[in-house]
């Protein structure tokens, strides 16, 4: 697979979301916990897609329950719960796993699509991925560094050509 726009994703309501709808945009892709001692990220995140969602960033998070339990909320109530305890407004997608067979076929492209510096497995939640907007260019970062740390990389790929 060459482009993240081949790919779909379900939203939390099983609504089919394609990511050729994000062609030409900066996405910033997360896989998230609600009871993660990172969690707090979340309102960075929020911040970041409220600050540059004009200028072309999707930000969507990926609830995923493969960290010690640290996502038990269901696809029905973690919208929710990250809207009243952070704020968040941007995309979540269903809950889906980041490792192991039953991988998401969009964590196995970002995975796929990132230096092997970081190994091919998903350490931890709130390891983040930029893609740049031919939707194939990815970087990855870890989870303990902070997304508004990211700006001036998320700020370099908006000003790149449209």
């Amino acid at each position: 697979m060459k482009s993240i726009y081949e790919l779909t994703i379900n939203d939390t309501t099983g609504k089919q979301i394609d990511f050729s709808d994000y062609r030409g945009k900066v996405l910033l892709l997360a896989n998230t916990a609600t009871k993660c001692g990172l969690a707090g990220q979340f309102e960075e995140l929020e911040a970041l897609h409220k600050k540059f969602a004009k200028d072309g960033l999707v930000v969507i998070g990926f609830p995923c329950d493969q960290f010690l339990g640290q996502e038990p909320e269901t696809n029905e109530t973690v919208v929710g719960v990250c809207r009243l305890n952070f704020g968040v407004t941007f995309l979540l997608s269903e809950k889906i796993n980041v490792n192991g067979p039953k991988t998401h076929p969009v964590f196995k492209f970002l995975k796929s699509h990132t230096r092997i510096g970081f190994g091919r497995r998903i350490k931890w939640n709130f390891t983040k991925f930029l893609v740049a907007r031919d939707g194939e260019t990815v970087s990855r970062f870890a989870p303990t560094t902070h997304p508004k740390d990211m700006e001036t990389d998320i700020k370099r790929l908006l000003a790149a050509t449209k």
